[in-house]
């Protein structure tokens, strides 16, 4: 029988290695300049988008771990870059707060009791999602992200 949580946490920790590998030794420079995706946006971009994605995740899992049932907000991403600036962050400063947001999460997760990996939350586009749900989520946008990074790095190479 599969341990759908340990194997969740097991790839949800990959994806601060996946990055450290993928971004070491490459520049500002270079990151503003590898563009793609359906957005088109820079390696920075990618990141900060997944720095704020790890920030409304956690939120996401938190109120589903402590109220009961409650209603998740959706959010708009490309607002989110327009807000937040994502084309002047920094690499460093963005790969550090996800990281710092990962472990967080992480952590919390872990210290879930079994049963509470199906706790609820009402989400604003989806509908009824759970907390192994909503990981599942994160761990597949992780993967596609990756993905991205990793063809952008090496087109702009």
């Amino acid at each position: 029988m599969y341990d759908t949580s340990r194997n969740l946490l097991d790839a949800f920790r990959a994806t601060p290695e996946t990055l450290q590998y993928l971004l070491r030794g490459v520049s500002d420079d270079q990151a503003r300049v590898a563009r793609g995706g359906d957005e088109n946006w820079s390696v920075i971009e990618v990141l900060c988008h997944l720095r704020d994605a790890e920030e409304r995740g956690l939120e996401r899992m938190r109120a589903m771990r402590d109220m009961d049932n409650p209603r998740l907000a959706g959010y708009d991403q490309a607002q989110w870059a327009s807000e937040r600036n994502y084309s002047a962050a920094r690499l460093a400063d963005a790969l550090s707060e996800f990281l710092r947001l990962r472990a967080l999460h992480l952590a919390e997760l872990a210290a879930l009791p079994a049963v509470d990996w199906q706790r609820a939350g009402q989400h604003a586009e989806m509908g009824t999602i759970t907390i192994a749900g909503h990981t599942l989520h994160l761990v597949s946008h992780d993967a596609i992200h990756l993905a991205q990074i990793a063809r952008q790095l090496a087109d702009a190479a």
